[in-house]
């Protein structure tokens, strides 16, 4: 299974930022676990891989839009496979970091082109790949599934300089609250090579080019919202206990 579970608390962007450096620098050397570039074992099903998890409310505040990208790097004929199960769970609450319960979103393939999805007591089933998606009887879930562009914007090379000059440091970081301190004119350095090139050239997209399966889900936010209106997401994917084709 492979999943992703949702942040509880926040950190400022550079602190951010600075940590995920840190933590690059002093991981194990061999060891991998970068969502675009993931470990041997979560790469022998590249269609139960995640890749990245999108969450946002329409303008109007009435649907809740999640995606759910897996295949990093898929090819003009990856599909998604009937031996995953993808799920989005939703906690919710009435104030930020104090989310509870779960409500799960869950959609399956029956063959390689037809998926089925269950949110509430809503249900749709059908051919996914119209870029409309397919609608619950009421309209109020709505699915597509289908190969998109990788929407992962990432300058991976300014991000390895980055790594390299925290690695130098590390045995000598201070960290409080988990965030590294460093002099502010340190931080400022190392946020702008974040937002450029190894050489302070602009930023370019280093997965420009690539593609992944997208699995995308429009609801009524009355469908997962019951513990209140602020909502923490995450996705996970795990083997089809419905498939007798064989297993994960």
């Amino acid at each position: 299974m492979i999943t992703k579970r949702p942040t509880h608390y926040a950190l400022g962007a550079a602190a951010l930022l600075l940590l995920l450096a840190a933590i690059a620098a002093l991981r194990p050397r061999g060891a991998s676990a970068a969502d675009h570039a993931d470990g041997p074992s979560a790469q022998l099903d590249p269609t139960a891989d995640i890749s990245d998890v999108f969450a946002w409310m329409s303008a109007d505040a009435s649907r809740l839009n999640l995606v759910a990208d897996v295949f990093y790097a898929a090819g003009p004929t990856a599909a998604f496979s009937p031996a995953v199960q993808y799920a989005f769970h939703i906690e919710s609450g009435e104030e930020y970091g104090a989310v509870s319960g779960e409500e799960v979103v869950l959609c399956q393939f029956y063959d390689a082109d037809r998926i089925e999805c269950w949110a509430g007591d809503e249900y749709v089933e059908g051919d996914p790949s119209d870029p409309a998606g397919i609608a619950s009887d009421s309209g109020r879930l709505r699915v597509f599934a289908g190969l998109r562009d990788d929407p992962f914007f990432f300058e991976f090379n300014g991000f390895k300089e980055v790594v390299s000059t925290v690695s130098e440091v590390a045995p000598t970081l201070t960290f409080v609250d988990g965030c590294p301190q460093l002099e502010p004119e340190t931080q400022s350095a190392l946020l702008t090579q974040l937002q450029t090139g190894p050489t302070g050239a602009p930023a370019s997209d280093s997965f420009e080019g690539g593609n992944a399966l997208a699995l995308v889900v429009q609801l009524d936010p009355a469908l997962v919202n019951v513990n209140g209106p602020l909502l923490a997401v995450w996705a996970s994917t795990h083997s089809n206990p419905s498939f007798v084709g064989g297993a994960l």
